[in-house]
């Protein structure tokens, strides 16, 4: 028999001062078996993170949410689409390889990519000159220390409050606050 995902229910106020972009976002995340709580943060702060574009590239006139992630490869772990079907904005979290980046960069207007984990040095060394023609790619290292202060967010049902400014993103709960910086490497 197979492991179901365990579904998590986010509330998230984002307060992109960056973008002055004000939202609140309630949420229902999918963690599949094989994912941890600190990946699953992740897609949550780059959701954060790119809420923004819904206003400003789409004016308002498009959809955010999870994908299938990794349930199905071909399916981003977030995604921002108008509502004429278009992917206007496809994430990938983690440290994929090559090819579905360039997949995705044909099938989107904008991608980026949220690494994170002590190895995004070693997988971004070996990737790199894989992925420099890619006009439309954008990759983001998330700090480790960072992301692994993000996994202790995570709870069933979460009161998150985002904060964005200068680059910096502060979350927290009632409990615990992380503030990381993305660093952009393309």
């Amino acid at each position: 028999m197979a492991l179901k995902s365990t579904i998590f229910k986010a509330n998230l106020s984002i307060a992109d001062i960056d973008h002055a972009y004000y939202a609140n976002q309630t949420l229902t995340l999918a963690r599949h078996p094989s994912e941890t709580d600190e990946r699953m943060m992740i897609r949550l702060v780059a959701l954060a993170l790119n809420a923004h574009l819904v206003q400003t590239e789409c004016n308002g006139d498009a959809t955010m949410a999870f994908g299938a992630g990794l349930s199905n490869p071909d399916d981003p772990d977030v995604w921002i689409r108008d509502y004429t079907g278009r992917t206007r904005m496809w994430i990938e979290v983690g440290q994929p390889e090559d090819k579905p980046v360039s997949r995705a960069c044909s099938r989107a207007d904008h991608v980026a990519v949220y690494c994170f984990a002590n190895a995004a040095e070693i997988w971004w060394k070996g990737i790199e000159t894989k992925l420099t023609r890619l006009q439309n790619l954008a990759v983001w290292r998330v700090p480790a220390a960072a992301s692994q202060a993000l996994a202790l967010l995570a709870e069933r049902s979460m009161q998150l409050q985002a904060t964005i400014q200068e680059g910096t993103l502060m979350i927290s709960n009632s409990a615990h606050t992380v503030e990381l910086e993305p660093q952009r490497w393309k």
